[in-house]
């Protein structure tokens, strides 16, 4: 029933998928918190510009962001992110890019929502005890919303990890872009699509349920 996957790479593509999740994951973690940081921060500019930028990128389709750094970066800008040339190389870095540009406006709104469960008094406090914002944020706050938002990064999470599928339309060789060629050149339209499916179930349920019982176990007891 399944001889039509010989011949392709299906767990290779599976693979890129994940390593597109887990360099994104981790570069919209860095970024959001920063941006979340801006947002809830003492300095006006900062302020609006983490707003700014959230309720922007928000508002643009994904695949526009995935173009712009294919064609707007590397093709005009010749911005190649260190991948000496090498097509698949440059193609990766730039979609792990435009997938942090995007998903980190996400990962700043799950925060901030974390940051607003903080009693204010506790920020309070420690001020009082002559911490600046940076060590009260560092220190206090953001250990605490950390806690309150892994369910809404789980989803975060979930939803990028679906999201990979666009870097197909800059010709990174992730899961949907396996799953077009298999499409064009298989009669087996039902079973391809059951396959992928399949694929992607394995990926984002254990995820959900990890991130449910961490959640559980870390959450704040107020």
């Amino acid at each position: 029933m399944f001889d039509f996957l010989e011949g392709y790479d299906l767990l290779g593509a599976f693979w890129l998928t994940v390593q597109l999740t887990v360099y994104s994951a981790i570069g919209s973690l860095v970024w959001g918190t920063l941006l979340a940081g801006m947002r809830v921060g003492p300095v006006p500019l900062m302020r609006a510009f983490g707003t700014a930028y959230v309720n922007f990128v928000r508002n643009i389709p994904l695949t526009v962001v995935i173009l712009f750094s294919s064609l707007g970066l590397n093709q005009t800008l010749r911005i190649e992110l260190w991948g000496d040339g090498v097509i698949d190389v440059v193609n990766f870095r730039l979609a792990v890019l435009g997938l942090i540009l995007y998903t980190s406006a996400f990962v700043c709104e799950a925060l901030r929502s974390g940051i607003n469960t903080v009693p204010l008094g506790q920020a309070e406090a420690a001020r009082a005890l002559g911490l600046n914002f940076g060590q009260v944020l560092r220190m206090i706050v953001l250990p605490q919303a950390f806690r309150s938002s892994v369910g809404p990064m789980a989803n975060v999470l979930i939803a990028l990890t679906k999201n990979t599928t666009v870097a197909a339309v800059i010709g990174v060789a992730e899961a949907s872009l396996l799953m077009k060629e298999m499409i064009e050149n298989e009669a087996q339209l039902v079973l391809i699509g059951a396959v992928f499916a399949f694929g992607f179930v394995c990926l984002t349920l254990p995820t959900g349920l990890l991130m449910g019982l961490l959640g559980k176990k870390v959450a704040v007891k107020r």
